[in-house]
């Protein structure tokens, strides 16, 4: 039930951040505004796959409820876990490169100026994603984990989470003297996400080789995405506000931060 509980807060988090995104478009420095857009999508698309994720977790403990012997108890666990998995996968494929391109325009940087750099993390990010939803899928018939071949697309996948916050310091290097301090104190903060929160993820995904049981690692991938698709939000959110506040005058603003 605790799990239950932590879903549907994701749920509801995602749809709130949804209508604040798009509430608060015009709230922010121009320059920033597609980034609103963009929160607006990741939003939407993480609201729509924890809904999905709610259903089939619901109808997994109905089914649950039903069932006594332990080995059959245990196997659809294990089946709902990987069939939770496909929606975490397909979503992190989507709202993964859009963080990525909240943080790059967090330093004002556009395509023309770095496209070798964003592309290849953009390109690294997919690889992660992807490569890690093959390495979810090394399954037997009966839903068990072949432990070997899992091992091995971690590994791979693992590459490319490491060269994500790679690229991200030599961006930083670059073009850190061009943003305001806000938007420094910004992109410092949605860059540390990558080697902290985001970290969870592949942890998980190993422990998924453990008897651990699989409702710590639903709270904890919960938790995460909630970090670093809301709270990743806010914060660039409220240093964009505090530029526009710097760049237009209090009479001209209307309440709520909307330029008048």
């Amino acid at each position: 039930m605790a799990t239950y509980f932590f879903l549907s807060v994701a749920a509801y988090a995602f749809l709130g951040n949804l209508i604040f995104s798009l509430a608060t478009h015009s709230s922010v420095v121009p320059e920033h505004r597609i980034s609103r857009t963009f929160e607006a999508i990741i939003a939407a698309v993480a609201g729509i796959s924890y809904f999905l994720i709610l259903s089939d977790y619901h109808h997994m403990l109905e089914d649950l409820a039903k069932l006594t012997d332990e080995a059959s108890r245990h196997q659809l666990i294990n089946r709902s876990y990987n069939a939770i998995g496909q929606y975490r996968y397909m979503d992190w494929a989507v709202t993964t490169p859009l963080l990525l391109l909240k943080m790059v325009g967090a330093l004002r940087i556009k395509p023309s100026e770095a496209p070798r750099a964003i592309f290849t993390l953009l390109a690294a990010d997919f690889f992660m994603v992807f490569t890690g939803y093959i390495g979810e899928q090394q399954l037997t018939a009966a839903g068990e984990i072949i432990a070997g071949q899992k091992l091995l697309w971690g590994a791979i996948s693992t590459a490319g989470y490491v060269l994500v916050p790679l690229i991200l310091f030599g961006l930083w290097k670059r073009f850190k003297d061009r943003a305001k301090k806000p938007e420094r104190r910004a992109y410092k903060w949605m860059a540390l996400t990558t080697v902290t929160t985001w970290g969870v993820y592949p942890i998980g995904y190993l422990l998924t080789l453990t008897d651990l049981n699989l409702n710590w690692i639903h709270i904890s991938f919960t938790i995460a995405d909630i970090i670093n698709k809301v709270g990743v939000a806010a914060v660039l959110y409220l240093a964009a506000k505090k530029l526009l506040e710097e760049r237009v005058s209090e009479e001209s603003v209307l309440p709520g931060h909307q330029i008048g």
